[in-house]
């Protein structure tokens, strides 16, 4: 295939891969597409680690992303930045007590159970030294920006809103291309203003933090606003029939997620991937009950207790993150234990794609099966031209 994107990054197809996994980042950047690797929850040592390990295996034979999240604002951006401690020292008494009382109520082990040592605080989920930047910050983004510039992506790309002044004079310093999400035209208008080489449209559908407008109508908005900067289509891709569609609506390729997250490569959670696999497409919910901003998870008990009308409302960004992070590490360290309460509240992100997410498969198969489909697609339209 070729077009405005596959040459812009010098792939065979203009399939591109969010994810978490570096083994998935590798299988499709050999497969033609282009893996990134999703940042955010990596420390500074991680990331340099993968992503050494990605440019070995790909030996320069094929390109990669990195992906961060620097929201335009969140709590504390005002007085420029919040340290994990001083988040830790603002989150209610009344939040606290509701997740300790939710962990007792599903029986979730402590992590001194786990472990066997002493149960951290909500602190040190976030590193070693309370004084370090709060997640989803810009200033936590800043080493691994660094980090990521130092070796050699492609693509980078800014999850959540514009990406900030200094992200896009670091990108294009050195040559890089820069890319961002939106979820809105409005969204894609701020982008451009900012200078991105490329847009990806997410539509409602989508996994992990998204917006309110499905990908039939949001793909064609943001091709509208974006003039001459191409455009992936995301939310709700996960075959090539799909592909075919964002496609037809005037993106030039797609953008998934969601579909790496059962195949063989994932390191998605073992009873997390077998909730995958059993789901059907009604089974997500937008719910903030992770980050502090809407986004779309499987629904489990964990989602279910923070919409009761009884809960308290989930806290902003970054307090919210804190403010769950050793109960999400406890209820995933517990989950393996089938019946437990553990294995009740166990989630993560994942689209509406979900229902069709049935099989285990190489991630290099759902790349090629992907194409063939879109083939078959493209090829059974041409009929109504005839």
């Amino acid at each position: 295939m070729r077009n405005h994107v596959t040459d812009m990054f010098g792939i065979d197809v203009p399939v591109f891969a969010f994810t978490h996994c570096r083994d998935v980042v590798v299988a499709v950047s050999k497969a033609g597409g282009l893996g990134v690797l999703g940042a955010v929850a990596h420390s500074p040592e991680q990331l340099e680690i993968d992503l050494k390990w990605i440019e070995d295996e790909l030996d320069g034979r094929a390109p990669y992303g990195v992906d961060v999240i620097v929201p335009l604002r969140y709590t504390g951006s005002d007085d420029g930045g919040l340290t994990v401690a001083d988040v830790v020292e603002a989150i209610p008494n009344a939040h606290r007590e509701f997740v300790d009382e939710l962990l007792e109520r599903y029986d979730v082990p402590a992590r001194a159970d786990l472990e066997g040592q002493e149960s951290s605080d909500r602190t040190s989920m976030f590193g070693s030294s309370a004084e370090q930047p709060a997640p989803f910050s810009a200033d936590q983004a800043g080493p691994q920006l660094e980090i990521a510039l130092a070796h050699e992506p492609a693509l980078l790309v800014n999850a959540l809103g514009p990406p900030p002044q200094f992200m896009v004079d670091q990108v294009k310093e050195r040559g890089r291309r820069i890319g961002a999400l939106a979820g809105k035209p409005q969204h894609a208008a701020r982008h451009i203003n900012a200078g991105v080489d490329l847009l990806i449209a997410q539509g409602y559908e989508a996994g992990g933090h998204t917006g309110e407008v499905g990908s039939m109508v949001l793909i064609p908005e943001i091709v509208d606003a974006a003039g001459d900067i191409p455009v992936l289509g995301a939310g709700g891709i996960g075959r090539g029939r799909q592909m075919a569609a964002a496609m037809a609506l005037g993106a030039q390729g797609v953008w998934c997620g969601s579909v790496w997250l059962t195949t063989e490569e994932a390191e998605t959670h073992p009873v997390v991937k077998s909730k995958f696999l059993a789901a059907s497409s009604s089974d997500t919910i937008r719910s903030r009950s992770r980050t502090g901003k809407p986004a779309r998870q499987l629904r489990s008990s964990w989602t279910d207790e923070w919409e009761r009308q009884d809960s308290p409302d989930p806290l902003g960004m970054p307090m919210q993150p804190i403010l769950v992070a050793e109960a999400i590490d406890r209820i995933d360290r517990a989950a393996h234990k089938s019946g437990s309460g553990a294995e009740q509240l166990a989630n993560y992100f994942v689209g509406q794609i979900v229902g069709d997410m049935d099989k285990i498969k190489p991630a290099s198969q759902v790349v090629y099966e992907m194409i063939d489909e879109f083939i078959d697609a493209v090829r059974s339209l041409g009929v109504y031209v005839e």
